[in-house]
């Protein structure tokens, strides 16, 4: 050993952290473990669930692999980019029900943006129409509720919601794609961020790639497979298929898992079974397939034994919180309501009140022409009363006339004949002039008697204005509105109105993953146990049938899902499918899905479905 040893530059090195929403920095001490680091982020984060995640990092090879918990940080051969170790935190392994297993909003939170990445990164197959179905429930977590007012066409066309393989696949422009998001995103009304991630995910775990990590293999035949490592099991895929299993063992068949250099070994649980022997292209793919499949049979007989004291307490807590939230939601949502209530009744109230004065106008429009009438009819009436005062006169002046005449004619005989034929046209006059003057007397009288019918219809006008007015008075008062006020009901009557105030980061699934084989680091595990639980399988019957009833629940889903598929066929641009497109659509018109396939794929003894394999 040399007398003198070198010391390091510092006691600390700069780590970066990327969640898929956040990038975190941190000192770290030199001597500190893969778990100290761990514990760092999730402590930073909030988060408890922390059996689901992992730190992820590119190695100085260049491969992708996963922070070895137990070892210093410093010992594992991660890149460092200008001095600074970077790492991407990530969920390593999935939930079997995301609905009853995830706890905590934050994890469901990062999940939710993992998946959705996962979706649209197109490192797991969707089909269109669940697309936009996800592209609804992903817009209601980031805007909330749709508001007609404040939606404009075209506001979520910034927006990355679709794979692009579903958007060159059809004849429909951004627009088009935006409008059918739209008609859901309006149905999630009411929901709030954490429910609506929670519906993206349990739609998003139907999907049949959903939760696998797939690696190539090679069987006795040397026939090229995919292994999907799932949290319910291993699926084992033909080459062109990554969606539909040819068999499945789960974890509750399995008994020993061991490798050895490229072949791996896997002991059933049934002894009268053969071991499962297949190849891997790399040694180094050995190691994370042995570790994820430690870490999801862990996982699966967690889930089947009684939860542990955390696990309730953390249940209890989140029980609580949303129990607290939706009272939160209920109180508001009534808030809401009791204000567009209040807005509805100022709204009718203003109507109302501009009727109202709409009536008034109009009954002041007929007051003013009965004054105007009425004055009328009076001047007419006077103006008869002079012409017959005028023809009474005239017929008193021709009566003296007459007399005159007549004794005149008695003077002298000789204008007898005279007199008397103008006489006779004086007489002649007088009666036409008396006639005339009867008639203009007649019509005075009439224009008399209308004078005083439109006196009384001014009258009754005058008194009806005024009841109406007062009942205005009457109502506005208890409605809390300014009186209207009333002045020279003779002429015109004045309205007083108050104002109205106004109102990132690779997927797991589709990653080549290496781990390293330096001799330095403490991960010899070449084998392990798996202890199987007697409940294992009933439990999964349990499980089983509960999918079952959701399914049945989500039946008018499937019906919208079938609408918009048929929607949107016509406009499906034939050269631009893939191969699981057609994959999925014979599996459509079979009336399969995913835990159909996985049923089917299950169905047999192990015995067989390893000879099954060994035939591929």
């Amino acid at each position: 050993m040399p007398p003198f040893r070198r010391k390091k530059s510092g006691k600390s090195f700069p780590v970066k952290v990327c969640t898929l929403d956040a990038e975190l920095e941190f000192n770290l001490e030199w001597r500190a473990t893969g778990r100290d680091l761990f514990e760092l982020v999730c402590r930073t984060i909030g988060l408890r669930e922390t059996w689901y995640f992992g730190l992820q990092y590119e190695d100085s090879k260049g491969f992708i692999s996963w922070l070895k918990l137990d070892k210093k940080v410093q010992d594992q051969s991660i890149q460092k980019n200008h001095q600074t170790a970077s790492f991407m935190f990530l969920a390593k392994f999935y939930p079997e029900e995301v609905a009853e297993e995830l706890v905590q909003e934050v994890t469901q939170h990062l999940f939710f943006l993992q998946v959705k990445q996962a979706i649209l990164s197109m490192d797991v197959y969707c089909p269109p129409e669940a697309s936009v179905l996800l592209a609804s429930y992903a817009v209601q977590a980031k805007f909330g509720d749709f508001d007609e007012d404040t939606y404009k066409p075209g506001m979520l066309a910034s927006e990355d919601l679709l794979p692009q393989r579903v958007i060159d696949q059809y004849q429909m422009t951004l627009e088009m794609w935006e409008e059918r998001i739209r008609v859901w995103y309006a149905d999630h009304r009411g929901m709030s961020r954490d429910e609506a991630e929670m519906e993206y995910l349990k739609i998003a775990q139907d999907l049949d790639m959903y939760g696998v990590n797939y690696f190539p293999i090679l069987n006795k035949k040397e026939t090229e497979l995919w292994l999907g490592v799932t949290a319910l099991g291993l699926n084992i895929y033909e080459k062109e298929n990554k969606l539909q299993p040819k068999t499945t063992f789960t974890w509750s068949e399995i008994r020993h898992i061991s490798f050895d250099d490229k072949k791996f070994i896997i002991k059933p649980v049934d002894k009268n079974a053969p071991n499962f022997v297949f190849f891997s292209q790399k040694v180094r793919m050995n190691k994370l397939i042995l570790d994820l499949c430690m870490g999801n049979h862990d996982l699966f007989m967690r889930r089947r034994k009684p939860d542990s004291m955390e696990l309730q307490q953390m249940k209890a807590a989140a029980k609580e919180e949303k129990q607290r939230r939706q009272v939160q939601r209920n109180r508001l949502a009534r808030e809401k309501q009791l204000r567009e209530e209040a807005e509805r009744e100022r709204a009718s109230m203003e109507q109302r009140l501009l009727q109202y004065q709409e009536e008034i106008r109009l009954a002041n429009e007929a007051l003013r022409k009965s004054e105007e009438s009425a004055d009328l009819l009076a001047e007419k009436s006077r103006v008869a009363e002079e012409e017959a005062r005028l023809l009474s006169q005239k017929a008193a002046e021709a009566e003296q006339e007459i007399i005159r005449l007549r004794l005149t004619a008695m003077r002298k005989d000789e204008e007898k004949v005279s007199l008397e034929r103008k006489t006779r046209e004086a007489e002649m006059l007088t009666a036409r002039l008396v006639e005339e003057s009867e008639k203009r007397a007649a019509e005075a009288n009439r224009l008399k008697d209308e004078l005083l019918k439109a006196r009384a219809a001014e009258k009754q006008a005058k008194e009806k204005l005024l009841d109406f007015l007062n009942r205005t008075t009457t109502y506005n008062g208890s409605n809390t509105v300014s009186p209207i006020s009333v002045s020279n009901f003779s002429s015109v009557t004045t309205l007083y109105q108050p104002p109205l105030s106004p109102g990132y980061g690779p997927d797991l699934s589709m990653i080549e993953t290496e781990i390293s084989t330096s001799p330095d680091l403490n991960l010899n595990i070449t084998a392990y146990d798996l202890i199987a639980n007697a409940d294992a399988d009933q439990l999964s019957l349990e499980i089983e049938k509960e999918r079952i009833e959701y399914l049945e629940k989500s039946k008018h889903l499937q019906n919208q899902l079938r609408e918009l598929r048929s929607e949107i066929a016509v406009l499906k641009v034939g050269d631009k499918q893939i191969d699981f497109d057609h994959l999925h659509d014979e599996q459509v018109k079979l009336g399969e899905n995913k835990y159909s396939t996985l049923k089917k794929s299950k169905s047999g003894s192990t015995k067989s479905r390893v000879a099954f394999f060994e035939e591929l």
